[in-house]
């Protein structure tokens, strides 16, 4: 019974430590570009599913991005960030219309955004544009898997630049998303239901 009851506050001790503070990735890498298509109507939904323009992350995702922005910059490159950290709230609107567990994570398992360290970003140049990709953002084609080769030679050079810099710093990529990320260990942090941003 003891070492049952040692275990159980172990483990609520590890779920604690993991648990992080979402921080503005602006204030943590100011150069990354911001577009949060579920901010306004220009996504697969057509609606606006939640109202902040801030883009939040763990401390700890926010600061191994900043690091991938800066080796990016030494190629005259950039990110642009399309989606963080989504509350509980839109993450069953999306489920609601993609009940697809390869293109949506299941609310009911807590979901990937939902823990502030999943990210859906692209590349774009020093002037702002964004590179050729196989697909759009939010694409649920084959075209937008990460090993679709059908794509011409420049789409396919990007998508990998981007997963091997991605990779370099810290991140793993989703099968089915070549803009999807998530930090290396995400499971082991706790989905943040209560967090609203405004």
């Amino acid at each position: 019974m003891k070492q049952m009851l040692f275990f159980f506050f172990f483990m609520i001790s590890i779920s604690l430590n993991l648990m992080s503070e979402l921080v503005d990735i602006h204030d943590i890498a100011p150069t990354i570009k911001i577009d949060l298509k579920y901010a306004t109507s220009e996504n697969f939904t057509g609606q606006v599913v939640y109202s902040f323009h801030r883009c939040y992350l763990i401390k700890e995702a926010a600061e191994k991005l900043k690091n991938v922005q800066e080796e990016l910059e030494t190629h005259r490159l950039g990110l642009k960030i399309w989606d963080g950290f989504r509350p509980f709230s839109a993450q069953w609107k999306f489920w609601e219309l993609v009940p697809d567990e390869r293109y949506v994570s299941n609310p009911m398992k807590g979901g990937r955004h939902t823990r502030g360290t999943a990210v859906d970003l692209t590349l774009i140049d020093q002037n702002g544009n964004e590179l050729p990709m196989p697909s759009l953002f939010d694409d649920f084609s084959e075209r937008a898997h990460r090993d679709y080769l059908s794509a011409t030679t420049e789409e396919i050079k990007n998508r990998e630049f981007l997963q091997t810099i991605m990779e370099k710093h810290g991140f793993i990529g989703l099968p089915t998303e070549w803009w999807h990320f998530d930090l290396n260990g995400w499971q082991n942090y706790a989905p943040l239901e209560a967090f609203e941003p405004k």
